[in-house]
């Protein structure tokens, strides 16, 4: 077996698992603040209910994500040393950043916010939370501007005694045109991703409930949580559109094959038409049927409807033209420049559907229980509780799409993935470490489904008044902090 294959089979396994938990936890943190606010201004102690059952969710899958993440960066290292010597002067410094600032914002205050119900002012642990989502934002953030350098490598200079990119512009690194649209796409699919999970168990909560008192304290708070999820989910959904539109134009710009791929427009055209629907040989060479939208292709990616895009093949021969004379570097590699077409092609679909389908669905709850309705259908049942894996699988495979897209670089223009692996590391080796990992990462799993199942199926707990945060005396100087779970 190939190394390399291996090597980004354990890559894509190990970053498409990890980035499950990382959307849930960017959302729900921001969720689990607002509703503490909540809590604090209207002093309805169901949303503390809401508080502290989404809390404790919030916290395992933290918890699992962390663990799962660590993993990312030995890959670096162990599978794609040639990748990390090239890169390192360049990822050394928002990856730094990321770890001392925002992993330690993110755990020093989540464990300031665990244990200081009791000994934290309500409105100081509730800043607790919020700085735990400042720090998931400032992490994404750093860790996209990773992302986007390899996507559009700028502020940097080759140096061709040590064969490295060295940074020389951290703005340009930080405020890179593709990580200032990508960041806010990512963070308000986060968003949506959190609001659908939100949404999915408050209600079937709250069908639940209904069945037994739809007029109940319990049926009334899971209709919050429910109503204020899905407008989340919409009003989301629509900024990740919206910022994706802006996103594509950028993209074209700086990676015209991958806006090529996604449509699997072998020929340049204008104006160029959206596929709907494409069906063609395995090889996404030539077309049999397609269902397309004229000139909207050309507005997606340019901003007119009378715009040119560039199809794969040509642009195939202008990359070979530009990047297929080795000049002696062994970081450049002549090829053919094509990422797999169908594969690009369906999970730009999957993406754009999948959040499109959460929006309908969202809208359709949110009309279901307007002034109190109670809805009973079976149809809507099932849509909302499939509702919490539709943007999740979506942000997957946008991020297959966005990463196979690039191929055959690892860093678009200077690096092919070829060129990144480790030389020294068998295939041997990198088979049982794919194999380990993936045995760790199915016992993960297990482990987070079990937990969340056990503690949604439990509820949220009641509240009583020795459980309500209380004011500090001088008295309580001594006392122990208070493990909320």
């Amino acid at each position: 077996m190939d190394p390399l294959d291996i090597a980004r089979w354990q890559f894509a396994i190990t970053t498409v698992y990890h980035f499950m938990f990382v959307p849930i936890s960017i959302g729900l943190s921001a969720m689990v603040a607002g509703y503490q606010v909540a809590w604090l201004r209207t002093g309805n102690t169901q949303w503390l209910r809401l508080t502290r059952f989404f809390g404790k969710l919030f916290l395992i899958n933290f918890a699992i994500g962390v663990v799962t993440g660590i993993v990312q960066e030995f890959q670096f290292g162990m599978n794609w040393s040639d990748y990390s010597r090239f890169v390192g002067d360049v990822f050394g410094a928002p990856l730094a950043i990321e770890g001392l600032l925002a992993f330690f914002l993110e755990s020093t205050f989540l464990g300031l916010w665990i244990f200081g119900w009791d000994r934290l002012p309500a409105k100081l642990h509730n800043a607790c939370m919020w700085l735990v989502h400042l720090g998931t934002l400032f992490s994404a953030y750093f860790i996209l501007a990773a992302n986007s350098w390899m996507q559009n490598p700028v502020g940097y200079a080759f140096n061709p005694e040590t064969g490295r990119a060295e940074m020389n512009d951290f703005a340009a690194v930080m405020f890179n045109k593709v990580q200032l649209v990508t960041f806010p796409h990512v963070v308000l699919a986060a968003y949506m991703t959190a609001a659908a999970f939100v949404v999915g168990i408050a209600f079937w909560h709250m069908r639940r409930e209904q069945a037994v008192d739809a007029t109940s304290d319990e049926t009334s708070m899971w209709r919050k949580a429910t109503r204020t999820g899905a407008w989340i989910v919409l009003v989301t959904g629509i900024g990740v559109a919206a910022v994706g539109d802006i996103q594509g134009k950028v993209m074209t710009e700086v990676q015209p094959m991958k806006m090529a791929a996604a449509e699997a427009l072998y020929e340049t055209e204008q104006p160029a038409s959206f596929s709907v629907l494409t069906i063609g040989t395995p090889d996404g060479e030539h077309e049999k049927f397609a269902i397309t939208i004229p000139r909207l292709l050309s507005f997606l990616a340019t901003g007119t409807t009378d715009g040119e895009v560039k199809g794969i093949r040509e642009l195939r021969e202008q990359y070979k033209e530009t990047y297929g004379q080795d000049p002696g570097a062994a970081y450049y590699s002549a090829g053919d420049y094509t990422p797999n077409i169908p594969t690009t092609y369906w999970t730009f679909r999957f993406m754009m559907g999948l959040g499109f389908l959460a929006m309908g669905v969202a809208t359709w709850l949110l009309w279901a229980t307007r002034k109190g309705r109670a809805p009973a259908g079976r149809l809507l049942y099932l849509a909302v509780v499939l509702l919490p894996f539709m943007p999740l699988f979506a942000n997957s495979m946008g991020w297959i799409f966005t990463e196979l897209g690039r191929q055959p670089w690892a860093v678009f223009g200077l690096m092919t993935t070829a060129s990144a692996v480790s030389p020294g590391v068998s295939a041997t080796e990198m088979l049982i470490s794919l194999i380990t990992l993936t045995a760790v990462y199915g016992v993960l799993a297990i482990v987070e489904v079990r937990l969340l199942l056990t503690y949604i199926r439990k509820g949220a707990d009641p509240v009583t008044e020795d459980d309500l945060p209380k004011v500090r005396s001088d008295d309580d100087a001594d006392k122990p902090f208070a493990f909320a779970y």
